[in-house]
């Protein structure tokens, strides 16, 4: 587990904008079926992170989604690692601040994301 962390990530990043509704949030992650989304602020910086479990919370609140905006439900602060962190001090600090989501970045840009899946991926590849 002494590799970078960017063997690691995915690529495939969705995001949304930070002002986008709650309603429009939800309507594109149950359509991607993704568990989470990565929130851009208006310069295309990460600005917050909104996962499944957010989404469940905002509805048990019985908040109204199509009036509150993404930046209202994220996680804001993120937690941003180089593309050449090893993924063992990545998870060390997924542990240490218990969070399930990191950010690769690369000269400021999100290059990628790494989820606690990623880590069980990884941990049945070598233990099958």
């Amino acid at each position: 587990m002494d590799k970078p962390i960017s063997l690691l990530m995915d690529k495939h990043i969705t995001t949304v904008d930070f002002n986008d509704t709650i309603f429009k949030v939800e309507e594109l992650m149950n359509s991607r079926k993704l568990s989470f989304v990565v929130v851009i602020d208006s310069n295309g910086n990460c600005f917050g992170v909104i996962s499944y479990p957010d989404i469940v919370r905002f509805h048990a609140q019985s908040r109204n989604s199509k009036n509150e905006r993404a930046w209202e439900l994220c996680t804001h602060k993120v937690i941003e690692v180089s593309s050449d962190t090893s993924a063992r001090e990545t998870a060390k600090l997924m542990i240490k601040k218990k969070i399930h989501h990191v950010i690769i970045t690369e000269n400021d840009l999100i290059i990628g994301v790494v989820s606690s899946n990623e880590f069980v991926i990884e941990f049945l590849k070598q233990n099958p």
